[in-house]
């Protein structure tokens, strides 16, 4: 069997025994309202989540790491450290269709939280990494490299948040990396850069639910393009002058 097919997860859908309260504001985004009526399949290999804020990535890709039994906030399976629960009931209404003896490796990582995770790593497990004593970026890459190997299921919420333009690219080399050995990765984000990896799946999320796009008809690729090219079209209706 290929590593393809071996992926994980191959469906994430609403729980039949699940109650959903289809009024409540996390079920009302239209990208969670589409996933709980029609499913989502998961490829293999990398698939981005893009979209405004507020279009649901965040809430979908910690869902998807509590139906999969990690920490809400960030770890493995095992991981034990909560800080104030903000995370939506959707990961309880979901059920993951994985691949029989295909589980593999799992790991979540959430950049807002990645504080917490660090602590607990370091304070309570004893984990031999020392996050807290280089910078956010470079803790955040020490962790990806520690934690992220091999085949299995590995989620990330806005890894750009804490790298600069280098450390971003070489995240985008890691996940290259990662998916040749056959892992399979979700990853919530803003960033042009993650996205414009070549054969990754990019699902952008918006008031039309979730649909799969090119990289070069995103939204946030061709803002960023005028922007560079001219600052002052988006600076002046915003500045005083």
């Amino acid at each position: 069997m290929t590593s393809s097919a071996r992926r994980p997860v191959r469906r994430v859908e609403a729980d039949p025994t699940a109650e959903i309260d289809r009024d409540s504001w996390w079920a009302r985004i239209p990208a969670v309202r589409s996933v709980l009526e029609h499913g989502l399949d998961l490829p293999p290999g990398v698939t981005f989540l893009v979209g405004e804020n507020g279009s649901g990535k965040s809430t979908l890709v910690e869902a998807l790491a509590i139906a999969h039994g990690l920490n809400s906030e960030g770890g493995s399976r095992h991981a034990r450290h909560h800080t104030r629960a903000t995370e939506s009931p959707l990961g309880e209404a979901l059920r993951l269709v994985r691949t029989p003896g295909g589980a593999g490796h799992a790991y979540f990582l959430r950049a807002e939280t990645a504080h917490g995770l660090y602590t607990y790593l370091q304070d309570e497990v004893g984990d031999p990494g020392v996050f807290h004593e280089r910078s956010h970026g470079e803790g955040f890459l020490e962790l990806l490299a520690h934690k992220f190997n091999g085949y299995g299921f590995y989620l990330m919420d806005e890894p750009e948040a804490p790298l600069s333009f280098t450390s971003t690219l070489g995240l985008l080399g890691r996940l290259d990396e990662m998916r040749a050995v056959g892992a399979q990765v979700v990853v919530a984000t803003h960033s042009p850069v993650l996205t414009a990896l070549p054969d990754a799946t990019i699902l952008e999320l918006g008031e039309h639910g979730v649909r799969r796009a090119a990289w070069q008809d995103l939204d946030l690729v061709a803002h960023w393009r005028r922007f560079l090219d001219r600052p002052s079209g988006y600076l002046g209706p915003l500045l005083r002058g």
